[in-house]
């Protein structure tokens, strides 16, 4: 996903880090820039069982070492990750596809991972972008996918929600502006996401039938215990649980999709719990704001770590 708030104009697309910079300005001040914090040596260690696993895969036959195409937005791409190998798509070379490449070893490797990228860009161009699904090919062994929250314009409610915390600081406003009159407007949006990603794992299973599927979640934003953090994302206090429901509610959409269409749903969330954007440098996995390490709320390096190793622990079983 690339954020975007809800206002930014649409009838001339903008590039990804364009979009991102309004809201970016709304939330301004919040975290001074930071250097990307090295890893861990419990995620390393996470990351290399993982490697282990893949390789004695490989080795068995159980796993054939082909071609992997990479296909989602910028949670999947790196947006802002150092460093960016491709600025139109906000792509990076530490971002979970080339770390999953590296590590299963495989014969060949495309990865067309997009900021901004909707479900409609898996069989439509983006903007002078190709179809995502161009990367798949007959002989395709692997392919991961991470899409869906743009088409539910995450970036524009979150920018909604932070324009309304001014409002009422200490109550639920973007929460109740999106249930009005008994609704639920963004539980509607996931539901009419559910049939597009339902599109895109039969696009994907059609032009590479022997593939392993891949769809991969989101992770968690904002403190899973429903938490504030204010002076470091300027959501109103009651918002902070909306919104981490929500997005559990796009991941079991997800994950529901995946069951149903011969995917395996990557996890992404229950990993980074503890590690959301309200945590501390060295300890968040994603960014309240721009810094050195990737884009305001978007996974940093380590989060790509992490989901590389969620990754190819899927690919060894």
């Amino acid at each position: 996903m690339t954020l975007r708030p809800a206002h930014a104009p649409s009838a001339h697309p903008a590039s990804p880090r364009r979009r991102h910079a309004a809201l970016v300005a709304v939330c301004a001040g919040a975290v001074l820039a930071a250097t990307s914090p090295p890893a861990s040596a419990a995620q390393d260690h996470g990351f290399e069982q993982s490697h282990d696993s893949v390789a004695e895969a490989i080795r068995a036959g159980a796993l054939p070492a082909g071609h992997y195409a990479a296909l989602g937005d910028s949670f999947s791409s790196g947006l802002g990750i150092p460093a960016q190998t491709d600025t139109t798509c906000g792509r990076s070379d530490h971002n979970y596809p080339t770390l999953v490449a590296a590590t299963a070893g495989t014969a060949g490797f495309t990865d067309v991972t997009c900021a901004g990228a909707e479900t409609r860009h898996v069989t439509e161009a983006q903007d002078a972008v190709a179809p995502q699904i161009d990367a798949v090919r007959p002989d395709t062994s692997v392919v991961t996918v991470g899409i869906g929250g743009n088409d539910l314009d995450l970036a524009g409610i979150i920018g909604r929600c932070v324009l309304l915390a001014y409002l009422d600081p200490q109550g639920s406003p973007c929460k109740n502006s999106f249930t009005l009159f008994g609704t639920d407007e963004i539980g509607a949006r996931i539901n009419s996401t559910a049939p597009k990603v339902a599109g895109v794992l039969q696009t994907v299973r059609a032009k590479s039938p022997g593939a392993k599927v891949l769809l991969v979640g989101y992770p968690a934003i904002v403190p899973d215990d429903g938490s504030a953090c204010r002076e470091t994302i300027p959501l109103a206090t009651g918002d902070f649980a909306w919104l981490r429901d929500k997005t559990k509610q796009l991941n079991t959409m997800l994950a529901e999709e995946a069951a149903t269409h011969d995917a395996t749903f990557i996890d992404t969330y229950t990993p980074s719990v503890g590690h959301d954007a309200c945590k501390p440098e060295g300890v968040r996995w994603l960014e309240p704001t721009d810094t050195a390490a990737a884009t305001g709320f978007h996974p940093n390096a380590a989060g790509h770590r992490s989901t590389a190793a969620t990754v190819v622990a899927a690919l060894g079983g």
